[in-house]
């Protein structure tokens, strides 16, 4: 496979099987899944490629597409431009794209008046999140958000509100801290990529403080966050050691290799790549875990294994805890209808 190709087809459900030689230690390697690409994050590549094929290249993006060094680098290479702010976005009649975290409500209004071309990326799973941040706020509920501080998503949320409106709670010991008034209606909601185990162990809190707070009909924790914790909990306690694959800019692969060490695995590595891999942490392991962030191609899963079954001699049996088949359709203006 091309290094230029982003793997959307590869199937996270295959069981690839090294070969084995016999004159290698054995390692058995339990496969997560699911593990890799969410709905999300394949509708918010598609938007850059989908974008790229109708305006043609350079098309900007604001902040990563997702967070994965490989897949920014594999979209730059077929001319998308990441820019940190609009300021740094020309006036060329170039499209700019808002990435799958969302952004603040100002983002798309300097776009506006600037005259920008502007193709929003945001997760369904993360709009829906400011959706109900908005709702609480017309009914004049004060907002807690559960969210780590500086997160693009965060950020993203807590620009849908005037400033004032919610306030970032980021662990249980801020929770006593908070003192709103007593006449004051709460109401709370939660960054999409959290540990479902923290963000429990938070809510309970919030209710037991505040036993009148709304909350929201559905867990704001996403599907694929759930999914991918859950495959991790049932593999790491069987393993030697475990990887996550993503970048460490990635809140849902931190929060897998996190899982991984409360689960009771006493290795845990979360890399990009296979040539981060520290192997002398690895030399006496003889059953590994490997899962994927949802922003990591299925590629780079399949890079890791080959590396080790270079050192190893691999088998390789994958542990499933449910199939997952969401998937959501491009923004209006990209869909093939629209755009031909």
């Amino acid at each position: 496979m091309s290094a230029d190709t982003i793997n959307l087809t590869a199937d996270p459900n295959r069981v690839p099987h090294p070969a084995v030689t016999g004159d290698k230690p054995p390692l058995e390697i339990l496969l997560c899944a699911p593990r890799g690409f969410c709905a999300g994050v394949v509708r918010a590549i598609d938007v850059v490629e989908r974008a790229l094929a109708i305006y043609g290249a350079p098309v900007y993006v604001r902040h990563e597409i997702v967070h994965n060094k490989y897949v920014v680098e594999t979209l730059k290479r077929k001319g998308a431009v990441f820019v940190r702010e609009l300021d740094e976005v020309p006036d060329s009649g170039a499209p700019v794209i808002f990435s799958a975290h969302g952004v603040a409500k100002t983002v798309p209004q300097n776009a506006v008046s600037r005259g920008l071309t502007t193709i929003d990326a945001t997760c369904p799973l993360v709009t829906k999140v400011h959706r109900e941040a908005e709702i609480h706020h017309k009914r004049g509920r004060h907002v807690l958000l559960v969210g780590h501080s500086g997160h693009p998503e965060v950020v993203g949320t807590m620009g849908q509100l005037p400033k004032g409106s919610i306030t970032l709670v980021e662990d249980i010991d801020q929770i006593e801290a908070l003192n709103p008034p007593a006449e004051q209606a709460l109401a709370w909601v939660t960054q999409t990529t959290l540990s479902i185990d923290d963000t429990k162990h938070i809510v309970e809190a919030l209710k037991a403080k505040f036993p009148a707070i709304h909350g929201p009909h559905k867990d704001d924790i996403c599907y694929a966050t759930t999914n991918r914790q859950e495959a991790v909990k049932e593999v790491a306690p069987r393993v030697d050691a475990l990887i996550v694959v993503g970048s460490s800019n990635s809140s849902n692969s931190q929060r897998l290799r996190e899982v991984a060490e409360r689960a009771g695995c006493p290795i845990t590595r979360l890399v990009l790549r296979a040539e981060e891999i520290d192997w002398d942490a690895f030399k006496d392991v003889r059953r590994l875990g490997l899962t994927a962030g949802a922003s990591a191609p299925e590629v780079l899963v399949e890079e890791i294994i080959d590396a080790f079954a270079a050192r190893f001699d691999v088998t390789v049996d994958q542990v499933s805890v449910t199939i997952e088949d969401m998937s959501f359709p491009l923004p209006r203006e990209l869909r093939s209808e629209a755009a031909e």
